[in-house]
């Protein structure tokens, strides 16, 4: 323990002696330490680690190093990870875009017998509806001379439609869309009143679908749209793919 005191009153007069001298001093310390041949008592606290770790004066510097260390292989697996799950996100999702929207070209209204309204219908069978103003159609899935949506490949799809009709003073708001899927209805909208002369409305469908799969609306029969056709729109796009594999 004198020894350590020593050490300790040396270390005192280092911090307060004069400049020149501290180099001196350091290194009488250093010596004082390496000769040393007892065992040193060694508390987080302590100071007598500047001889073995330059960048750190303290005991507690192995364990921090030691912290360091792991943090940074943590870090370093970590990162592998994630660029791996990317890799595999990129490879799964290439080339797999695809997405549509498409709204009712006005022209192929016809004005009803017996009044001025220019509708879509009424007819007396069920109409797939031709969508034929496409402004988006990523993937080519969408067909606008039959309003059919075709599943490019399988996957989790998301799919929406917007019905408006509007008809004169006094008229009947007569319409029923609904959305096919493979030829069975799976969501609609529909309107049969007088009191109002307008009304819209959109359903939002998500879908498993296969490859070849197809999904389009429809007008029911007897049913009919009116004035400004191109409100009624009809999109739809990819969530994910699916990967049987």
């Amino acid at each position: 323990m004198l020894v350590l005191t020593a050490l300790f009153l040396l270390g005192s007069l280092f911090l307060c002696g004069r400049v020149e001298a501290q180099s001196t001093t350091h290194e009488m310390l250093k010596q004082a330490a390496l000769q040393w041949k007892g065992s040193l008592t060694c508390d987080k606290w302590d100071c007598n680690c500047t001889f073995n770790r330059q960048r750190g004066c303290c005991c507690g510097a192995n364990d921090l190093y030691q912290v360091e260390e792991d943090t940074f292989m943590r870090i370093k697996y970590l990162w592998h990870d994630i660029s791996t799950l990317n890799s595999r996100m990129q490879a799964l999702t290439a080339g797999v875009k695809v997405s549509f929207k498409a709204t009712i070209d006005p022209s192929i209204a016809v004005t009803i017998l017996g009044s001025t309204e220019r509708c879509f219908g009424p007819f007396n069978t069920n109409v797939p509806i031709p969508y034929g103003i496409v402004s988006l159609n990523d993937g080519m899935g969408y067909n606008p001379s039959l309003g059919v949506f075709t599943a490019p490949c399988a996957g989790v799809y998301v799919f929406s439609f917007t019905v408006y009709s509007s008809v004169e003073e006094n008229a009947r708001l007569y319409h029923k869309v609904q959305l096919m899927f493979n030829g069975k209805p799976t969501a609609s909208v529909w309107e049969n009143n007088r009191e109002d002369g307008e009304d819209s409305a959109t359903q939002v469908v998500v879908l498993e679908l296969q490859r070849g799969d197809q999904v389009y609306a429809e007008l029911t029969s007897g049913r009919k749209l009116c004035k400004y056709l191109e409100y009624n729109i009809f999109t739809g796009y990819i969530l994910y793919p699916l990967n049987y594999e």
